[in-house]
């Protein structure tokens, strides 16, 4: 039988790496493709691939297997739980993978596209530009259909045409950035804020008008500070929660 093949990664030695790999791995599997095969390699292979100890990514696969996302058998191995539900909690807890994890396994429908203005509240992060490329993307929990978040996206037109939208289809930007174009993202800041659903929103995601949901800000840097994209995302209050986890150094 074949095995699953996640993503690899650039293990981060300042955040733990069992963290690290199971943010990477739960990316891999909420990203992939319905026709990839539920079997993970065993453990010794996954921790080759990631270059960590077999201890390390035992235990990055407990906390995989805490969340529901795979289930292991003795003498069978470990498999993907086809069934899984989309749309868990939204963890931001300091890697870019678990921001690529947040946004994965939905499907995703790209609603509208195409150069604009620098909206005015953006114009601090596009000083130099006088447009950018804009994606409006709808995501929706891909057993139930129920939508679940919608997006828009403004990024740096250079960079933008060096991805298609089917890209945007499939994965979140900041994959598309980061494994596709492959800019080199040195860190992204995310503001979180409680608002109540405007008519667009309320229409898209189907809720009542004025009902609670979560207003998301991600500004996406490079290595010489410059933002790359500024992503605006309107969540469900009823279907995420943020978690913010602080280790003590």
């Amino acid at each position: 039988m074949t095995s699953f093949a996640p993503d690899s990664i650039v293990l981060n030695r300042k955040l733990p790496l069992w963290y690290q790999v199971s943010q990477s791995l739960r990316a891999s599997i909420l990203g992939r493709s319905p026709r990839d095969p539920l079997r993970l390699p065993t453990e010794e292979q996954l921790a080759g691939h990631y270059g960590v100890s077999v201890l390390t990514m035992r235990q990055a696969l407990k906390e995989l297997e805490g969340e529901g996302l795979i289930s292991r058998h003795r003498r069978r191995g470990t498999f993907i739980e086809p069934g899984v539900r989309r749309g868990a909690p939204v963890r931001l807890l300091g890697s870019v993978d678990a921001i690529v994890a947040q946004q994965s396994g939905m499907t995703t429908e790209l609603l509208d596209h195409g150069r604009v203005p620098v909206p005015s509240d953006l114009t601090e992060y596009f000083p130099d530009l006088a447009e950018v490329a804009a994606y409006h993307r709808l995501r929706s929990d891909e057993k139930t259909g129920e939508p679940t978040n919608h997006a828009r996206n403004y990024v740096r037109p250079k960079l933008a045409e060096r991805f298609d939208q089917e890209d945007l289809v499939r994965w979140p930007m900041t994959k598309v950035l980061r494994d596709v174009v492959g800019v080199e993202i040195s860190r992204i800041t995310d503001t979180v804020q409680a608002r109540l659903a405007d008519p667009e929103t309320a229409r898209l995601l189907e809720v009542p008008l004025l009902s609670p949901i979560l207003h998301y800000t991600g500004i996406t840097y490079d290595t010489e500070g410059r933002p790359l994209d500024v992503a605006v995302i309107h969540y469900r209050g009823d279907r995420f929660s943020f978690t913010v986890t602080l280790e003590a150094t």
